[in-house]
């Protein structure tokens, strides 16, 4: 029932209540115009934030949107997966964690807005960019261009999507939560490549969404010729210098790059706060009214759909919410604050367009002035070496480089982009010891049974053709496996034998990994890595005499997922292989051969993923470090609430499912390079992906994200495929928690963000800057103070140490104020430590653990 026909019923009080609390309880109209979305007549200025429904559990979504909300947030932007939810032709699945209505909903009740980009192309890191790999053998389709057979699918599953959302109501235009859709994505980055296919594709597809009448806009990302039908949008880092292809188009920035993705082989990526909510000022103060964040919570990569290839089973994308659902701080705190300031400028800067004037060399002044007298300035410094003194409005103000002050009122800073009042919080993995244990150990698994996956051809269904075969196009990516198998015969005098029964064999594949064995023995192995994916070998072999098999088993990584025409991106062994004589230089080519396939594996076909079948074997001595193992174990549950992680040191590479779900692939032993990576990050300066990198020299991962809801509280069934060798006796569980919380504060950061709204003029300007510590969970208080400093402390969170100025009575000030409190605030002054030493600027650095 939609809520206008209950309306009628109920006293003004309650609808002035439901008016507040929801975004819509009745149609509203959605339009826009050159600067903002224009919602029941009303400009908006709008944050928004990605939260992919598939890549956390449907138990996590209420309170990752409630986080979401909390952290200031009006609208939440989500991707959808067209081959999570038609893998198969004309059949449909949005059951479990691909609910999308219900995931829409969810966002409804909570009070926030949606944007729908269905794409239906997604990019997104996601396996084939979202797309169906059935598309592949339509006959006669070409992917993305002006294309009849690939226009007819497109547009079918866009009016699925379109009439699912309408048949809920969700569109605002029906009293939902739905403001926005979008249609293709980046498609501009690319469509050169595709000719004179691409602007006749590019006017179907926005005719074709526009016509669905949905009642709201739709977008078009990255997209600089985008009809003007729809709001072409900007995609990146920094978008404050974007300038829309339509004068009467507002400034929306549907990706801003909280981070970046990370792939297996390479170090993680992460992008510094301070320069997050530089980009985020600048945009609006340049005349933004919509961004989003990129991710606002990445998720997990559960099962085989991460893409790239190589991209990690983690998503993490260092984004203000974590991989496991809680809040990564100060980057949530501080852009929450962020959110704040922009909000209070909010009336002013629907009111007129900004004017910005200089304020000298990198220093900007932008002002939003309407004749009813509202004032809101930003001002800026985009340099990235000198803070600055800028004189605006007859008052002076110290701008750090590469920072925004934001002054609401055109007088005073409620916010500096670079000084950051929210707490900070370190977080570490705990190991978990089974609940039985009275011993040292940290087994948490009981006994362990296997199964052998055959080498080589074991399924009725393999079949025999000449020469290779690519992979892709082969498996129909129903599986990472392939099998390519191949008897020759050898007598011991070929020319490439030389030197007895030694040779070398020789392999070339497109990707993405290969095993090779010969006679039923592993003999090498070989990877690729996200920036080339192809694989190479030459692995020295003994042949006898006689026959002599060689099985070599390829796998994909994921599949590309970006690029014109990525969808024609091979895998697989294309050759050439050969046996090579190791100083003569002979060589036998076995290319163009009768080699047989087997798509898969046995153990696929047998289901052993859900721990099933009679087949498993359980003996005292368990086979380790040998490759095409299947093993299989029970657990109960970590203990707790936190969320949990499985570490697979130990292990090679291979997949994992608990109690028959997929956490995706691991692959611990890809390890990244040792270099590249920096203590410390300069916030200063434009961020790229490669800027700021950790974990050089280490697996770039080996902690595995397994939903507590997949878990009951024993009897758990965990299965593991190894394809290389490992030791699963070395697998243990870890939880998530809180290792310290700690804040910095200088004399001169503003005031609480907090006091522009709940105190007056007289009481803002009696306020000092002040350290705020509030424990994560509710459940927690503030237990032991670690480290207390005011005066001029030294280092960051987890490393503090006192400078030549410092306070010898802050540690007993801060514990007085904090010990046994959820939260507690210290004024930033010396009238609250005294003088510790006279002339220069102080700040106070306090770090706590709670319980």
């Amino acid at each position: 029932m939609r809520g206008g026909d209950t309306m009628a019923a109920v006293g003004f009080g309650l609808i002035l209540l439901l008016a507040v609390t929801t975004p819509f309880c009745f149609a509203a109209n959605v339009t826009y115009d050159h600067r903002a979305l224009v919602i029941d007549g009303k400009r908006r200025v709008l944050v928004s934030g990605s939260i992919h429904y598939p890549r956390s559990t449907p138990e996590m979504w209420p309170d990752l949107i409630q986080k979401s909300k909390d952290g200031g947030l009006d609208v939440i932007e989500t991707y959808v997966f067209w081959n999570l939810h038609e893998p198969i032709q004309g059949q449909y699945d949005f059951k479990g964690g691909k609910d999308l209505v219900k995931f829409v909903k969810l966002v409804k009740e909570a009070g926030l807005l949606v944007h729908l980009r269905i794409g239906p192309y997604v990019c997104a890191e996601w396996n084939y960019g979202g797309f169906p790999l059935w598309l592949h053998y339509i006959p006669g389709i070409v992917l993305r261009t002006d294309n009849e057979p690939f226009k007819a699918e497109m547009k079918k599953f866009t009016a699925k999507i379109v009439e699912m959302m309408k048949q809920e109501n969700l569109y605002a235009s029906q009293g939902g939560p739905i403001i926005l859709s979008q249609i293709e994505n980046e498609y501009g980055n690319i469509d050169s490549a595709y000719g004179n296919g691409a602007k006749p594709y590019i006017n179907w597809a926005a005719s074709m969404a526009t016509s669905l009448d949905t009642g709201v806009p739709w977008v078009m990302c990255q997209q600089n010729d985008a009809p003007s039908s729809v709001i072409n949008t900007c995609n990146g880092f920094y978008c404050d210098q974007f300038t829309p292809n339509s004068k009467n188009s507002p400034k929306m920035w549907t990706e801003n790059w909280s981070g970046w993705f990370s792939a297996f082989g390479d170090s993680l990526p992460y992008r510094p706060t301070e320069d997050l909510a530089f980009a985020v000022a600048r945009f609006y103060q340049l005349g933004g009214t919509f961004q989003n964040y990129y991710m606002y919570h990445g998720g997990t990569n559960f099962g085989r759909s991460s893409g790239g290839p190589f991209i990690t089973t983690s998503y993490d994308y260092d984004a203000p919410i974590d991989e496991y659902g809680l809040l990564r701080q100060p980057k949530w705190g501080h852009l929450k604050d962020v959110h704040k300031a922009i909000k209070l400028c909010e009336e002013a800067m629907v009111e007129t367009d900004p004017k910005t004037t200089s304020l000298g060399s990198n220093l900007e002044a932008t002002v939003y002035k309407t004749e009813s007298g509202k004032c809101a300035a930003f001002l800026a410094n985009v340099g990235t070496q000198s803070d600055a003194t800028v004189k605006f409005n007859g008052n002076s103000y110290n701008l750090p480089a590469w920072s925004v002050s934001i002054l609401p009122d055109c007088s005073n800073v409620v916010l500096n982009t670079a000084k950051i009042n929210s707490v900070s919080i370190t977080t570490k993995f705990v190991r978990q010891a089974s609940k039985d244990s009275t011993t040292a150990t940290t087994d948490a698994f009981s006994s362990w049974s296997w199964i052998n996956e055959p080498v080589g051809i074991s399924s009725d269904i393999a079949f025999t053709k000449p020469g290779l075969m690519e992979q892709i196009n082969t498996t129909g990516d129903l599986s990472d496996y392939l099998w390519y198998s191949l008897s020759v015969d050898t007598k011991g005098n070929e020319a490439f034998l030389e030197d007895g029964s030694e040779t070398v064999l020789h392999v070339n594949s497109l990707g993405h990994a290969l095993y090779a064995f010969i006679n039923g023995e592993l003999v090498g192995s070989g990877k690729g890595r996200n920036s080339n994916p192809k694989v190479s070998i030459d692995v020295p072999i003994s042949l006898k005499p006689g026959k002599n098999k060689i099985d070599l088993l390829s796998l994909t990584v994921g599949l590309q997922n970006y690029g014109a025409f990525f969808d024609k991106t091979g895998a697989g062994i294309t050759g050439p292989v050969q046996l090579k004589g190791l100083k003569n230089g002979s060589t036998l080519d076995l290319s163009s051969q009768q080699w047989t396939y087997q798509v898969g594996l046995s153990g696929e076909d047998l289901g052993l993923s859900s721990g099933g079948t009679s087949f498993w074997v359980s003996q005292p001595t368990l086979p380790k470090n040998q490759p095409l193992m299947w093993y299989k174990t029970t657990f109960d549950a970590p203990s707790g609430s936190s969320p949990v992680a499985l570490d697979f040191t130990g292990m090679g590479k291979g997949q994992a499912w608990i109690n028959g779900q997929s956490i995706g692939r691991y692959w611990p032993t890809n390890i990244a390079s040792s270099s590249g990576c920096t203590d410390s990050c300069n916030y200063r300066g434009a961020y790229s992906d490669g800027k700021c990198r950790r974990n050089c020299g280490k697996p770039s991962q080996h902690l595995y994200h397994v939903p507590r809801s997949w878990m009951k509280p024993s009897g758990n069934i965990l299965v593991l495929f190894e394809e290389g060798g490992g030791d699963p006796t070395q697998l243990s569980f870890a939880t998530r928690e809180t290792e310290s919380i700690c804040s910095r504060i200088s004399q001169s950061h503003p005031i609480p963000i907090d006091t522009w709204t709940s105190s007056n003029k007289e009481t803002r300007k009696n306020t000092k800057p002040t350290l705020a510590l509030s424990c994560p969970f509710p459940n927690q208080v503030i237990s032991k103070i670690k480290f207390a400093s005011f005066g001029n402390p030294k280092g960051t969170c987890g490393s503090f140490s006192h400078g030549r100025c410092s306070s010898t009575n802050a540690r007993t000030i801060v514990e007085k104020a904090c010990i046994g409190s959820r939260s507690c605030s210290i004024g930033v002054s010396v009238n609250t430590f005294g003088e510790p030493c006279a002339g220069i600027s102080k700040s106070l650095a306090v770090e706590a653990s709670c319980s």
